[in-house]
């Protein structure tokens, strides 16, 4: 996800008032550290067993004091994930944490998580799509085929956590939670597999490469033909981690987005190089770059309505190596926002013009070069499953920590996946530890967001949530079985088959 801050307009505990039982408390005797940014995280997965593990220490969870009982309907409450399973799914997300890979170079990541698959029995194929995408499929008789979608990259950020079990990748991080994500998918396919009796369907894993470049969805649909191959879900599934209260998840409101749509462009600024002391036989590209970096803010500023949420980001500048040689290009990346197709048209024919209007003010010997290399659509949820999710989640979780979130300006490329009419729903899965949270508030340093150098989800409060969150999410699609269930009746009225496109 490219992303800045993500909020929730709800922060239901109201947080200052959430008990100390969601597991972030001192007293349950797990092996933790802390990290540089006070988060208590683990150690690894051999201590106790609490750590990680305490899906029954979530306040509202199943089997905790005060969790609701749901008889019959959809949202079929089960019992916490099994601590062997926890435990398994923590010592794979600390892997995957301590050896991250870069988008297009997921080899060992996608390695690792088919063999979860496979294990789980589960019939894996690597490779679709052309780089390191996977899809595991696992089959349980006739009925619905729920996808599961978790990604792949991290992000090249250097680690600043000093968690024991850091990035060990110089330069590299899951800055993201994309860990995390593939940790909860995991143990969401374990959960599953252990229960087939609950549930028909088949359930369709997709492992997601290259998210951050917003390449992998297309590139799994098109060139890898996922739904050719391996069939048409009826329905699509995502969470992603955010900074809010570990062991809540937070949803959109119906039929509202949850994050921008985005384009990504390069630009080179072509000048002519010479020796830094005669500047006026040169073209400079430093200088035509940094007029185009100021004039490019003036697109929001005042070519966007007031009311309406855009961003231009201009996030990497590249120009020259000596500072007495005046160099012959420059190369900026910038990324557009907005939450319609029109607003974001409009983003891009303006800065396309401050881009040529800047080269022509310099002199420029030839004309700039715009190159759009992704785009993704805004994330807009279908309604009717999102509200079936989201009784599910209020069922297996607790009323209390299921979220109203608040549109955001990150952009995924998961809208792809609801490309002919398949149903999506995404929700946001918090990660920042109940001191951590209530630090914030209270006037200390704000919580580090993703992409931050000292993002670091609470992993062992976080982690159960996440496996909870997507297993009863896909219970709403699958068919029950002899042993319960429930699906969603999928929409068939206007915006629901729309939903993610």
């Amino acid at each position: 996800m490219r992303c800045e801050v993500v909020t929730a307009a709800r922060t239901a505990m109201d947080s200052d008032d959430a008990d100390d039982s969601d597991g972030a408390d001192d007293s349950d005797g797990a092996d933790r550290t802390k990290g540089e940014n006070g988060t208590d995280s683990e150690r690894g997965p051999d201590g106790d067993g609490r750590a990680g593990s305490g899906g029954e220490g979530v306040a509202g969870a199943p089997g905790a004091p005060g969790a609701p009982e749901v008889a019959g309907g959809n949202a079929v409450a089960g019992p916490p994930p099994p601590r062997p399973l926890l435990r398994a799914a923590l010592a794979l997300y600390l892997d995957l944490h301590a050896h991250p890979e870069l988008s297009g170079h997921e080899h060992r990541t996608a390695g690792l998580l088919a063999a979860w698959l496979t294990e789980h029995g589960c019939t894996v194929t690597r490779a679709v799509g052309g780089g390191h995408g996977l899809v595991g499929v696992l089959r349980n008789g006739p009925g619905p085929t729920v996808l599961l979608r978790t990604e792949l990259d991290a992000l090249p950020v250097a680690e600043a956590t000093g968690l024991p079990y850091a990035s060990t990748t110089p330069g590299v991080m899951h800055a993201c939670g994309h860990d995390l994500h593939i940790a909860a998918a995991a143990g969401a396919v374990a959960l599953l597999a252990a229960d087939r009796d609950s549930w028909r369907g088949t359930v369709l894993v997709v492992g997601q490469p290259a998210e951050e470049t917003l390449s992998g969805a297309r590139s799994m649909l098109e060139d890898g033909r996922l739904y050719e191959r391996f069939g048409t879900p009826d329905a699509a599934l995502a969470q992603h981690a955010a900074p809010l209260p570990a062991g809540t998840v937070a949803h959109a409101p119906g039929g509202a987005p949850l994050m921008a749509g985005s384009i990504a462009a390069d630009v080179t600024l072509y000048g002519r190089g010479g020796h830094a002391a005669t500047p006026h036989l040169t073209v400079d590209p430093v200088l035509m770059a940094a007029a185009t970096v100021l004039g490019l803010q003036s697109v929001v500023a005042r070519e966007t309505a007031p009311a309406e949420q855009a961003v231009l980001t201009v996030g990497s500048v590249r120009a020259g190596e000596r500072g007495n040689i005046t160099p012959g290009t420059a190369e900026l990346s910038l990324t557009a926002r907005a939450f319609t197709d029109s607003a974001l048209d409009r983003l891009l024919a303006a800065a396309t013009r401050v881009v040529r209007a800047q080269a022509a003010a310099a002199g420029a010997p030839r004309e700039p070069e715009l190159t759009v290399t992704a785009r993704s659509p805004a994330l807009l949820p279908g309604p009717a499953l999102t509200a079936a999710v989201r009784r599910a989640h209020e069922a297996s979780l607790g009323a209390g920590r299921v979220l109203d979130a608040a549109p955001a300006t990150a952009t995924e490329d998961f809208p792809h996946f609801g490309a002919g009419g398949v149903q999506t729903a995404y929700w946001l899965l918090g990660t920042t530890g109940v001191r951590q949270w209530r630090a914030a508030r209270a006037g200390g340093g704000p919580v580090p967001p993703n992409h931050a150098p000292g993002f670091a989800p609470d992993v062992r409060t976080a982690l159960p949530a996440g496996v909870t969150a997507m297993a009863a999410a896909a219970r709403q699609v699958l068919d029950p079985g002899p042993g319960g269930g429930g699906p969603v009746r999928r929409d068939t009225g206007p915006g629901g088959g729309e939903a993610g496109s």
